[in-house]
């Protein structure tokens, strides 16, 4: 089942305080990103956040799933209608993820 694009937005709305949030469909679902960092999925209308250390520390108790079969486990974010605790997240996320090195791209 594909997401909807009124969840996605949603979703986008509740973070908008982390910083500038932006959805792009991938293979049927949706990545999202804050300030150009890739940092979450939607995908069947639920919304997933790269695990990482700093987000591990910050929030142990919730819940991972992957996204999708033979995914890495994401964090699953349950509540979204907690926008403190998902802009939080987001912004642990980002963060850590900002200091990675960068993927390249294939040629």
């Amino acid at each position: 089942m594909a997401s909807h694009l009124d969840f996605v937005n949603y979703v986008a709305e509740q973070l908008r305080e982390a910083g500038a949030i932006c959805s792009r469909k991938m293979f049927g679902e949706y990545g999202l990103y804050c300030d150009d960092v890739f940092f979450a999925v939607i995908c069947d209308d639920q919304f997933f956040v790269k695990v990482t250390p700093q987000g591990e520390a910050a929030f142990p108790d919730l819940p991972k799933a992957p996204p999708y079969e033979g995914a890495k486990d994401s964090f699953l974010v349950e509540d979204v209608e907690d926008r403190e605790r998902m802009t939080e997240l987001t912004r642990v996320t980002c963060e850590a993820l900002r200091g990675r090195p960068q993927k390249k791209g294939r040629k």
